[in-house]
């Protein structure tokens, strides 16, 4: 008896486990309709639903919020992202209130440094003088007192120039947290907050802007076949490549094997002629296992390039740019959708 509840102890920790992977490759929050449609996926893996949704995404495909609607699952698009963004931004307010708060400290400090820089040497040229002066009485006690004057003045300054010293390594230390903040630490790329926030700050009248995104092909397979190092790596150089290839324009890692670029300045067709040049570079490289030196076949991406419209959020934009890049999926791969 209890032999079998353990068993079965053991099946429903092994489906779970199952399901959270499922939202994770499909890229679905943890809702209960993400959920529940994950459970009617699993729960009967020889049933008709997991076989369809097994022919759907063959190949490491990731299913389109189309494909679970038709499905009879629903898609929930979540108002934020959860208690890690709220702690983000939390800590993203601190860290900007305290580099301001320093960045007044550092200039009063430069201020009093400048002021009292020269008073040491003032005081001590008086000094001088009144020793020589003759006919002074109390001569040998304002000297004292002039010294002790200067003394004091000098231990100032020492201390003075210590803690503005201090104060612009904090600074620049903070400076370094802040854009470690918004860097991908695999590719060393900027990362989706940095693309959020240049989304934002775009300037309306600096010309058109177009978004495009764009996810490597099959990516999967490679992980499953050489291990996550080398998917680790593939990663990196695609992604530099298209940072190189789309020089002067914002290169974001997006998330997982996705990557998106914010243009300036280019009318769409231009946009998706830059991207299927970069394309081509990535689909002409010939990655090899660096350890075993052995092939790994072509890797290729797809992407999806629009136009932004000025009054739309950036939801909005890659909502659009991201179904123009399935449907190049859809079309085989390796290929720029625009529209």
């Amino acid at each position: 008896m209890r032999d079998a509840q353990g068993a079965r102890a053991m099946a429903v920790e092994g489906l779970f486990e199952r399901i959270g992977q499922f939202l994770r490759d499909h890229r679905l929050s943890p809702e209960p309709a993400h959920y529940s449609f994950a459970y009617s996926v699993l729960a009967a893996p020889d049933g008709p639903l997991a076989a369809t949704v097994a022919r759907l995404t063959e190949g490491g495909v990731r299913l389109l919020r189309k494909d679970i609607e038709a499905l009879g699952g629903q898609v929930v698009i979540p108002v934020s992202t959860g208690d890690a963004d709220v702690r983000n931004g939390e800590a993203d307010r601190l860290v900007a209130e305290t580099q301001e708060q320093v960045n007044d400290f550092a200039s009063i400090m430069q201020t009093i440094h400048a002021e009292t820089r020269g008073l040491g040497h003032e005081l001590a040229e008086s000094a001088a003088a009144i020793t020589i002066a003759p006919g002074l009485a109390e001569i040998d006690q304002i000297t004292r007192i002039t010294s002790a004057m200067i003394e004091r003045i000098r231990e100032s300054e020492v201390r003075l120039a210590t803690a503005t010293e201090e104060t612009n390594l904090l600074r620049a230390k903070l400076a370094e947290a802040r854009d470690t903040a918004r860097r991908d630490t695999l590719t060393g790329l900027p990362n989706r907050r940095a693309f959020d926030e240049a989304f934002a700050a775009r300037d309306l009248d600096a010309g058109p802007y177009c978004l495009a995104v764009c996810d490597v092909d099959r990516f999967k397979r490679v992980n499953d076949a050489f291990g996550h190092g080398v998917g680790d790596r593939v990663l990196t150089v695609i992604g530099q490549t298209i940072a190189e290839g789309c020089g002067g324009h914002l290169v974001v890692r997006h998330g997982g094997e996705e990557f998106a670029v914010l243009m300036q300045g280019v009318s769409l067709s231009d946009a998706a002629a830059l991207l299927d040049s970069v394309r081509a570079m990535v689909a002409a490289k010939r990655f090899r296992n660096r350890e075993t030196d052995r092939p790994l076949g072509q890797v290729t991406f797809s992407a999806g390039v629009t136009a932004i419209h000025a009054d739309e959020t950036a939801e909005a934009a890659f909502l659009r740019a991201d179904r123009l890049l399935y449907t190049a999926k859809g079309d085989g791969r390796d290929r720029v959708c625009t529209a």
